[in-house]
This record gives structure tokens, C-alpha cells and sequence, in this order.
């Protein structure tokens, strides 16, 4: 799969016409979708006596990207409310919504061709926005903050738009609590993956 993935980003930069230049002043705006993809182990609840398990989910994604210096750019990614399945030993125990909006600082690589790859570091921050479908009641879930690498590229379609592909490991370590009393903590830690169309301006 990873070879597969190589060789057509290959081919994509080797066929481009298109360079999208990042310029110091220039903004970007990405429009398209994004899968919550949490880490396998989430770990457990109550010293160990609840094994929590934190299902996927996909969303509306938006990025706004300012450029400071040539190539490098802040970037902000929003999206519309992400719900995700909580289980607890496998038994389906609440649904979270929450947003997580993520800042980045980006630098792209210049490669002369339309294919622009690019790697970035930042901060996250989760809020909890609802608990729906509780069953267990008295539950009480605590915003998170966190850091978040970024990797990625952007295939050239004109001077001024581009398709973008990319991920995101982000750090989100949601502490739990239980009628008032702290419980233990989600450890969601997702692979965020990304597609979606840029424009620059």
C-alpha cells in the first residue's frame, strides 16, 4: 500500500502542469472532509475494570492558512461536530460530541513541480460539546488539550487551487468523570485523514 501511494504521488507531481507557489502574505482556504480514525488501545476506566474502546467518524472539514514567510504558513482546521461511540467492555456506554480545532504551523516544500509536499506541528483543543445516549448516567467528560503533527501534500490543478491529501496524529486525552469523582482517562490519540480542495488568494 505505502509503495502504491509513492509511486502515484510520483506520477501526479511528474504530470503536473500547475505549481502552487506559497508566498509570504498569500491565504489559503481548504474545503472537504476529514475521518476521525482513534488509536486502537483508548485504555480503561475505574483501575482497569473498564476497557474503553472509541469509534471512528467523518465530518466537514474547513483550513485557513496564512503565510508569514515563504512556505510557511499558520494554519487553522475546523469542522463541523464530530460524534463518536464511546464503548465501555464492549457495550455501547455514551456518544460524545465534540469539536476539535486544531493550529498548526506548516512548512512546504518547493519541489518545482505541482506536487508540494509539507510537514507541520501545532496545538489541539477539544471541546466537549454534549454527552447523548447515556447509558450510564452521572457521566461527565472534560475538554482536552494536546499536540498535533501534521503531514501531507497538495497536487497542483491551477496556479491558484490544488487537491490536498493529508494526516494528522493529534494527541486528545479526555478525563472522565463520574458523579463528580475522576474515573480515569480516553486516551483517543486519532489519525485525523484528510482530503480536500485548496484555493489560494
Amino acid at each position: 500500500m505505502k509503495k502504491t501511494l509513492l509511486l502515484t504521488a510520483a506520477m501526479l507531481a511528474m504530470t503536473s502542469t500547475a505549481a502552487l507557489a506559497q508566498s509570504k502574505g498569500d491565504m489559503t482556504l481548504g474545503f472537504g472532509l476529514a475521518w476521525v480514525n482513534p488509536a486502537d488501545d483508548n485504555g480503561s476506566l475505574l483501575d482497569g475494570a473498564l476497557d474503553t474502546e472509541v469509534l471512528g467518524d467523518t465530518q466537514l472539514s474547513l483550513t485557513f492558512e496564512y503565510f508569514i514567510m515563504d512556505n510557511l504558513g499558520i494554519e487553522v482546521l475546523a469542522a463541523t461536530p464530530f460524534t463518536q461511540k464511546v464503548e465501555l467492555n464492549g457495550e455501547q456506554a455514551v456518544d460524545v460530541k465534540h469539536l476539535p480545532p486544531t493550529v498548526s504551523m506548516n512548512y512546504h516544500f518547493q519541489t518545482g513541480t505541482g506536487f508540494t509536499p509539507f510537514v507541520g506541528l501545532g496545538v489541539n483543543y477539544t471541546t466537549v460539546l454534549s454527552l447523548d445516549d447515556q447509558q450510564i448516567s452521572g457521566l461527565d467528560v472534560e475538554d482536552s488539550w494536546g499536540w498535533a503533527g501534521h503531514i501531507g501534500f497538495d497536487y497542483a490543478l491551477t496556479e491558484t487551487s490544488a487537491i490536498r491529501l493529508d494526516a494528522r496524529y493529534i494527541d486528545i486525552d479526555l478525563d472522565v468523570d463520574l458523579d463528580g469523582t475522576d474515573i480515569g482517562t480516553v486516551e483517543v490519540d486519532p489519525w485525523v485523514i484528510g482530503a480536500s480542495y485548496i484555493v489560494r488568494f
